[in-house]
């Protein structure tokens, strides 16, 4: 006796399918958005610093600014249990403006609200600021050329 062809995935199976795919897309893609966004401005910033420095400082305030007006602060929060958590200066100075970027894009009544208001927040920064609503980053002896990827 022949055995039996096998049985087409079923129309439920194919459903679930096509939404994972899409949800591993929109997944997919997001990250890339909110970098795009953020490079965009970052590459054409006159700031200094691109590590550690003034610039590092509005390239994480500013992604950080987009995710949370983009999907919830809470975001920018697990981001930074997951990423910075190696317990350096310059991983405090990170947490602390994302932590600023979260503030700003929770604020902005639009997406084109929120490069200003962080470069208000950098041009009213300072190195090592204690501040919860200021910009910080570390002394220009600890800038490092080219960015932190």
């Amino acid at each position: 006796m022949p055995a039996k062809p096998p049985k087409p995935a079923s129309k439920y199976l194919r459903q679930r399918s096509a939404r994972l795919a899409m949800v591993g897309l929109l997944l997919a893609t997001y990250p890339a958005f909110v970098l795009t966004c953020t490079w965009s401005y970052v590459l054409q910033s006159p700031l200094p610093g691109g590590r550690h420095g003034p610039l590092d400082a509005y390239r994480h305030t500013l992604a950080s600014a987009i995710v949370a007006y983009t999907l919830d602060a809470r975001a920018v929060h697990l981001v930074n249990r997951v990423m910075e958590r190696r317990g350096t200066r310059a991983n405090a100075m990170d947490i602390h403006n994302n932590l600023i970027g979260a503030a700003i894009g929770s604020r902005a009544a639009r997406f084109s609200d929120i490069e200003p208001m962080v470069m208000r927040s950098v041009e009213s920064g300072d190195v090592d600021a204690a501040s919860p609503d200021q910009t910080t980053w570390l002394p220009a002896s600890d800038w490092q050329e080219g960015f932190a990827w």
